[in-house]
């Protein structure tokens, strides 16, 4: 006699899914594309800046007729092209009245352009092209990262999605099936759900009898007895057992598609650290245009020094306060978190809830069995016969096994290795599983089996276990 234990957590849609994920595919692929050709374009930038070669000592060597024509150009793409994604994300947030990141990012690069181009033709002055180009790499590198972040779980609606199976089996008036793609599915059809299929849609059991896996929808690893009257999840797997299911809820109404919307909700939410630091952009931003009004102020009417000076310093200001490290920073939280938790199987319906649970002490489970993982596998085995030891008992039970799709079954094969041919294998609905092993009658069943045929087996081992 063997005991049983699971080690581990107890516990319309498909084709929005696909566009969601469609969308932010191509978001990625966007910024990788802009990052790596405006990374290409920065070198001869850095090259030609007169700043970097006079660091370097190289302000006689590289100097040529028409160097600075040629960095205005190059500089003039990296702004327009790598700089669009911030430059068009600052129109949105003027529209909205809603000024942040964007707007501090595209006010550094919009005055470091302007500014240095002026510079190119005529005004006295600094350079600033390779502040500009440099701010908007790392920019581009930060939102990469996010965006394949966002792809991740954006994998995770997609992996939801394809619980659905493609077709289902609708019966007809009299009485034949018919293959019917599930968006022709309406309330109050009924369909077949043979063994080992996945149930097309929520609805109720009509007809028959079976155990349902729902596991990868309620995270509850032991399959659940289904009869008439009971209520099945689109996206569950059948049993051994055919049953007749009425629908009751399709589309956007059904479990399946509820929580798919959940976590598209929790993907497009904000966390605390990305509210603080669209707050603290939108300060920043202010700081910036504040502190270039009041450095243009002092040196003209305090100092006395010409426009040209004055206008220099102003654009310094401005061009400084863009934080580099706060528009790399928070993208990389945000990459992590999501990496790491959807890594362990967490779907995130809150940010800002999850951010909150770093401060956690104590968790409090409302769980009327163990949490488990999912797994089974064997941890004790009771020998009654005297000439037959725990292994060999062991393989002749996952010989009967190998043939049947229920959980238990398939924890008693893992557990076993190796096993014997059977002949004559029959499934014993809802009780177990027999046939001939060796030449012997092997029946492996449940408890309720034994009671139902007055087999009774006193051991004070097996209650221990059993409790």
């Amino acid at each position: 006699m063997q005991n049983m234990r699971e080690e581990g957590h107890e516990g319309g849609a498909t084709h929005r899914g696909h566009d969601h994920s469609g969308h932010h595919a191509r978001m990625v692929a966007d910024f990788r594309r802009r990052f790596w050709i405006s990374l290409v374009a920065t070198i001869p930038i850095l090259i030609l800046s007169p700043m970097i070669q006079q660091f370097l000592g190289l302000g006689e060597v590289m100097r040529f007729s028409g160097d600075t024509y040629i960095l205005f150009l190059v500089s003039s793409f990296v702004f327009f092209y790598g700089g669009y994604p911030f430059l068009k994300g600052f129109y949105d947030e003027l529209k909205q009245l809603k000024p942040g990141m964007m707007t501090l990012i595209a006010v550094a690069i919009s005055t470091a352009y302007v500014y240095s181009s002026i510079v190119v033709f005529g005004l006295k002055g600094k350079i600033f092209f390779w502040e500009l180009a440099t701010l908007v790499d790392i920019m581009l590198l930060g939102h990469w990262i996010e965006m394949k972040s966002v792809m991740g779980a954006s994998r995770a609606l997609e992996e939801l999605a394809k619980l659905m199976p493609s077709e289902a089996h609708l019966l007809m008036p009299d009485g034949g099936t018919e293959d019917v793609p599930l968006e022709r599915l309406k309330a109050g059809d009924r369909v077949l759900v043979k063994p080992g299929e996945k149930v097309p849609a929520d609805g109720e059991v009509s007809d028959g009898e079976t155990y349902v896996n729902e596991a990868m929808l309620t995270g509850e690893s032991m399959p659940v007895a289904k009869k008439a009257g009971d209520k099945v999840i689109g996206g569950a797997i059948n049993g051994d057992g055919s049953i007749v299911v009425e629908i009751m809820k399709t589309g956007k109404d059904s479990f399946l598609s509820q929580v798919i919307d959940l976590v598209r909700e929790a993907q497009q939410s904000k966390s605390r650290t990305q509210d603080i630091a669209n707050r603290a952009a939108v300060w920043l931003t202010g700081i910036a245009l504040g502190g270039g009004a009041v450095t243009l102020f002092v040196w003209l009417a305090v100092m006395h020094k010409d426009f040209a000076f004055a206008l220099e310093r102003t654009v310094t200001v401005m061009v400084i306060t863009c934080p580099h490290a706060l528009g790399l920073a928070v993208p990389l939280v945000v990459a992590v978190s999501t990496a790491l938790s959807a890594r362990n199987g967490l779907l995130i319906r809150n940010r800002a809830a999850f951010e909150k649970a770093r401060n956690i002490q104590a968790i409090i489970f409302d769980k009327t069995g163990t949490l488990t993982e999912g797994r089974f596998g064997i941890t004790d085995t009771i020998v009654f016969k005297e000439d037959m030891d725990e292994k060999e008992l062991l393989r002749i039970a996952a010989s009967v096994e190998t043939h049947s799709e229920h959980p238990i079954a398939q924890g008693i094969v893992s557990s076993a290795g190796q096993t014997y041919p059977v002949e004559g294998f029959r499934a014993i609905p809802g009780k177990g599983a027999e046939g001939r092993v060796n030449g012997m009658d092997v029946k492996v069943v449940s408890p309720g089996y034994l009671r139902g045929n007055g087999l009774a087996i006193n051991d004070n081992r097996i209650d221990r276990l059993s409790s």
